[in-house]
């Protein structure tokens, strides 16, 4: 690969990689628009059963991955990437197929049954076929790699969050709810496509990671990947770091829905203001990726990002655990303009600047600087372990994390307790996401295996 740079700067992406990173651009954003084509059907469906019902599906998913995984495991044991990768695309693409008749045609499947169903199976899908991209990233990509370019390439992800629900608003009324799915499977076979292009690029320009063996079957048993949450430091760290994150979701998420259903009175209000900051999120998380973030990963390294992203959110949930009243206004009027579209918010309270501080960073420093700790660790890690972190710890993280919120609930927490949970949340979080990039950073440096 040619080392010359497209520009001044280490951070700049190189002659050689245009085009890859614009494939690996292009794949995540086909998988997370095909993703959020999809999610309002599964929101309808289940408004139509009742919220009542939404600690079942969380326990069903759980399940679901639970069982899942250990095929996954068992996929990449046996078969090489360029097989493995292409299959599990192919196998969400036929599902979604098969979901067609049952929204086109009712009365093959009661609605609870389909509600159940398919809210289980959007979010599996969810889980795998995002942990799958970056599994093949970390597989294509080194360390140094990742470093400067998952800030770009994850903005593919952000334009497709962005991309899938435009679509599904603009077709849903002449094609129908059953369409969409075909609209999502088009859109995931274009992800496929990209995983071809871009395992071609890898073996054409042979870089030391895409040698013989990183094509090859991993190897080892269908179990690997749980037995590593619980076996191996590194993995055992990455899953700690989920579950304080799904805790720190859960809490935010939650507050702000309280909020919106006791300050919005019809659906199209708390609607307007869902998308409202979903968009402001999105905007911050750009932003983040493109400047700090990406300075940060490719100067000082994972554990910086991780630790900005901890003190940011620590500062939102003390300011949310101090306020007198935590729903009033803390950000006044605010107006944003995007392209053609202008965004006007009468402004934000303390509940929900902290949700979006906290998933904004999220996505936009956490995650990319996660990821880029994958690439130091061997592929067995890479794509069993982290698979089961991203799918069946996740999952048990929701169900816990619900569980818990509700029970806090009960023996009446306050808005500002929650606020001082989430801190010490985000506290742990930092401290041992500082600690895992050190360390693993230093190991790599050395020369050594993690």
């Amino acid at each position: 690969m040619s080392s010359s740079t497209a520009g001044s700067g280490p951070s700049r992406v190189r002659s050689g990689e245009w085009r890859a990173v614009a494939w690996s651009f292009a794949y995540f954003f086909c998988v997370l628009s095909a993703y959020y084509v999809m999610r309002p059907v599964r929101e309808q469906l289940s408004a139509a059963v009742g919220s009542t019902q939404l600690p079942w599906f969380f326990a069903a998913t759980f399940v679901a991955t639970l069982a899942l995984t250990p095929v996954f495991a068992w996929l990449v044991s046996r078969w090489p990437r360029r097989i493995v990768v292409p299959v599990v695309y192919a196998f969400f693409i036929a599902c979604l197929l098969a979901f067609v008749p049952l929204f086109t045609f009712e009365g093959l499947i009661s609605p609870k049954a389909l509600g159940t169903l398919f809210f289980v199976w959007v979010s599996v899908f969810n889980l795998f076929v995002v942990s799958v991209f970056w599994s093949f990233m970390s597989d294509i990509w080194s360390d140094e790699q990742a470093r400067r370019l998952y800030p770009v390439i994850a903005l593919g992800g952000t334009a497709g969050a962005i991309a899938g629900p435009a679509l599904t608003r603009m077709l849903v009324g002449s094609i129908g709810v059953a369409h969409l799915l075909v609209v999502s499977a088009a859109l995931l076979a274009l992800a496929m496509l990209c995983v071809l292009v871009l395992g071609k690029w890898a073996r054409e320009h042979g870089v030391h990671r895409h040698r013989e063996e990183h094509e090859a079957a991993i190897g080892g048993g269908m179990f690997d990947g749980l037995k590593q949450v619980f076996a191996t430091p590194f993995i055992r760290s990455m899953a700690i770091l989920m579950l304080l994150g799904d805790a720190i979701g859960t809490i935010a998420y939650a507050l702000v829905i309280d909020y919106s259903g006791a300050t919005f009175h019809d659906a199209i209000s708390r609607t307007r203001f869902a998308a409202d900051i979903d968009l402001v999120t999105n905007i911050i998380q750009v932003v983040a990726q493109l400047t700090l973030t990406r300075w940060l990963l490719v100067r000082h390294g994972a554990a910086p990002v991780l630790a900005v992203r901890a003190v940011v959110g620590i500062l939102a949930c003390i300011g949310m655990a101090l306020a007198v009243d935590p729903y009033a206004v803390v950000v006044g009027p605010l107006s944003l303009s995007v392209g053609p579209m202008h965004l006007a918010l009468s402004g934000l309270p303390w509940v929900a600047l902290m949700l979006i501080l906290t998933r904004s960073l999220a996505y936009g420093m956490d995650q990319p600087a996660r990821e880029s700790l994958f690439t130091l660790v061997p592929r067995g890690m890479r794509y069993k372990g982290k698979n089961a972190v991203d799918t069946a710890v996740w999952r048990a993280g929701d169900v816990f994390s619900a569980l818990t919120v509700n029970g806090l609930r009960a023996v009446g927490a306050t808005v500002g307790v929650f606020g001082w949970i989430g801190a010490a949340a985000l506290a742990a979080s930092g401290s041992l996401g500082w600690a895992l990039a050190r360390r693993l950073e230093r190991a790599s440096a050395a020369g050594e295996v993690y």
